[in-house]
């Protein structure tokens, strides 16, 4: 069975009963190798994806190492291959992430950043503090945290929410409750963003969660909160994002990813002093890769169940 790993990809030089060819993941896969069993997909653009989709036609699997799957499922594989999420890899950084991102809206590090910048010592933010803040997130003690798109990353980050003091509940397609953390369907949504204070965005990409965070769903926030979006930049509609912060009727906004990435200069979200934004930073850094791979390329050969699986293209 021949592997194709990225040069990127670490801990993946010997896979027992496969042969290892590394390949370049921003070039086309070189001729001699068109005959691979198995694609590790890491850092692969879409031209990239879409290349390998029509040429190696001896493909049975698809491993991805990202959590989301939309583009290997846009490039056209053939049909009858694999494909295989990274579900799980991602869980510890991009929660960690979401709760800096968390963090930094509640104590105001955006606009301390640049108040330092500017030299300025920005004495509204320092010194005696009311506490509760009215009308202001400020603190995770006692805030109502709704995560959306409640699956392994989300069930990573609550525990660290409930530290701080949060009440955590998610939202899923499905309604039930895993350990202590509620999760409601998108039927009781609407009431619950009512009494949100931080909403945390983790929807994958597909064509039933674009722009799942709509001018509607928004209008149900509270006027002082906030949005993390830690997922996919296509679930939230992010002209009427704009609009509703414009309009003073959200605190604001905390983006690790956009509709379109890299963000345009022209977009508004770039000037608001109620936006952070972070480039895509969240995962990048697939922990536990290797196991999962040689577990896959395995039960791919013995006839086993496949972890992750996605889809297997035609069915």
């Amino acid at each position: 069975m021949k592997v194709l790993v990225p040069t990127i990809v670490d801990g993946l030089d010997a896979l027992e009963g496969a042969q290892v060819v590394r390949f370049d993941p921003a070039a086309p896969i070189p001729d001699e190798h068109l005959d691979a069993d198995v694609l590790v997909g890491w850092g692969l653009g879409d031209a990239q994806l879409a290349d390998a989709a029509t040429r190696l036609r001896s493909l049975r699997m698809v491993q991805l190492l990202s959590a989301g799957s939309d583009a290997a499922l846009a490039a056209g594989f053939a049909p009858g291959v694999a494909i295989c999420s990274g579900r799980s890899l991602h869980d510890r950084p991009v929660a960690e992430h979401a709760l800096a991102l968390i963090l930094a809206a509640a104590r105001r590090l955006h606009t301390l950043v640049r108040a330092q910048l500017e030299h300025r010592w920005a004495s509204e933010l320092g010194g005696i503090q009311p506490e509760p803040s009215p009308g202001v997130f400020t603190t995770l003690r006692d805030a109502r945290v709704t995560i959306w798109g409640y699956g392994s990353i989300g069930s990573t980050l609550a525990p660290h929410l409930q530290a701080l003091g949060a009440h955590v509940t998610g939202a899923a397609t499905r309604a039930r409750t895993e350990g202590d953390v509620e999760v409601v369907d998108r039927d009781a949504l609407p009431a619950l963003l009512e009494r949100t204070d931080v909403l945390v965005m983790i929807l994958p990409a597909t064509d039933a969660t674009r722009h799942a965070l709509d001018a509607t769903m928004l209008a149900h926030l509270p006027r002082h909160a906030w949005v993390v979006n830690v997922g996919r930049g296509a679930t939230v509609d992010e002209a009427a994002l704009v609009a509703a912060l414009e309009a003073d009727a959200l605190g604001g906004a905390a983006l690790d990813v956009t509709e379109v990435e890299p963000l345009p200069a022209s977009s508004p979200l770039w000037e608001r002093d109620d936006v952070i934004l972070t480039p895509h930073a969240a995962g990048g850094r697939p922990l536990g890769a290797a196991s999962l791979v040689a577990a896959n390329v395995a039960a791919l050969a013995n006839g086993d169940p496949l972890a992750n699986l996605v889809q297997v293209v035609g069915d």
